[in-house]
């Protein structure tokens, strides 16, 4: 069946908010936005540390999720829309009792609503915007799989990224941990992220509101299941003032279960949603404040720091002396 036969599974006024918000939504449950890094490249003011890293070029990046609105969370730091915002509700993991779309579909409408995006920088009307790179950017190379929702909750994942390896695109996925036997089942990606919000559980409970009663125990399987992995590893900390910017070493204990290859401390940025949960400017860690709290889990890990940006707020640690440029 194909997917303009079916029903959205988006809720229509959510959708709309979506789209006030420059989502471009694809087929039942999926969506494509462009990034901030992804403006700035195209018109030379700038890249994402991602590209100063690990060689993903930001004006050749796809952001996309196949669950735009599903997630195992309510997490306080996400900036994106979560039920109880702006008086909506929905079921958050409804996508795992539907139908849903083939990863074949998705990959190329993905890259068709990048298409749509560019229309908005064609060189003949953008005066900061290259020939050149508007039509590299035409062609994706690299597809991050995040944007929002949690993505393993999609049950085609896998194939998933086998459509865009088969395209001789990257992947670049994101998750949260909470579907482990997902992470068992996939195809590797090129690079596989594990974001982890605590160093415990209750400060996890507290910070991502978990819709499973079990998912701190997931969470913890899955660091373990990063060891597994051939593919770069990163085990990414979303670091709030307030809330889990705290006892660094027993984020180390944490992470030498999945033994990754890089460790990304990263601070919360005050942007969307998270508003109008109650975080402003004053829960952003500083890059001074972000490089001492590295170190200190460096110390514990035998990691050291080999990346910083200043823009983005993050901290790269690794036993590597430098990244592995993947893409």
């Amino acid at each position: 069946m194909s997917v303009k036969s079916r029903g959205v599974l988006i809720p229509s006024a959510v959708a709309m908010v979506l789209k006030k918000q420059k989502y471009q939504l694809v087929g039942r449950h999926s969506a494509v936005k462009r990034c901030h890094w992804f403006y700035k490249a195209l018109t030379g003011r700038g890249h994402c540390y991602k590209q100063e890293w690990y060689n993903i070029r930001s004006h050749r990046c796809l952001q996309m999720t196949p669950c735009a609105v599903f997630c195992t969370n309510r997490c306080l730091p996400c900036w994106r829309l979560e039920p109880g915002d702006l008086g909506f509700e929905w079921d958050q993991m409804a996508i795992l009792r539907e139908d849903v779309d083939e990863p074949e579909e998705i990959v190329e409408e993905c890259i068709r609503a990048q298409r749509r995006i560019l229309t908005g920088f064609n060189p003949a009307h953008h005066q900061l915007v290259s020939e050149e790179k508007w039509r590299e950017a035409l062609e994706p190379k690299h597809a991050a799989i995040s944007l929002a929702g949690e993505p393993t909750l999609y049950s085609e994942l896998g194939g998933l990224i086998e459509a865009f390896h088969r395209r001789g695109m990257t992947t670049f996925l994101v998750t949260n941990g909470v579907v482990p036997e997902r992470l068992e089942e996939i195809e590797e990606p090129t690079q596989l992220y594990l974001t982890l919000y605590a160093p415990s559980e209750d400060v996890y409970k507290q910070v991502c509101r978990p819709l499973l009663k079990d998912a701190w125990s997931r969470v913890v399987e899955s660091l373990s299941l990063l060891r597994s992995f051939s593919c770069p590893t990163v085990v990414r900390l979303t670091l709030v003032k307030g809330l889990n910017f705290m006892e660094p070493e027993k984020y180390a204990e944490l992470i030498k279960l999945a033994e990754p290859t890089y460790v990304e401390c990263k601070s919360y940025v005050s942007v969307g949603m998270s508003l109008r949960r109650g975080l402003n400017n004053s829960n952003m860690v500083g890059v001074g404040e972000l490089r001492l709290f590295a170190e200190k889990i460096g110390e514990e890990l035998g990691y050291n720091i080999i990346g910083e940006s200043v823009s983005s707020r993050v901290i790269l640690l690794s036993k590597l002396s430098k990244p592995i440029k993947v893409a």
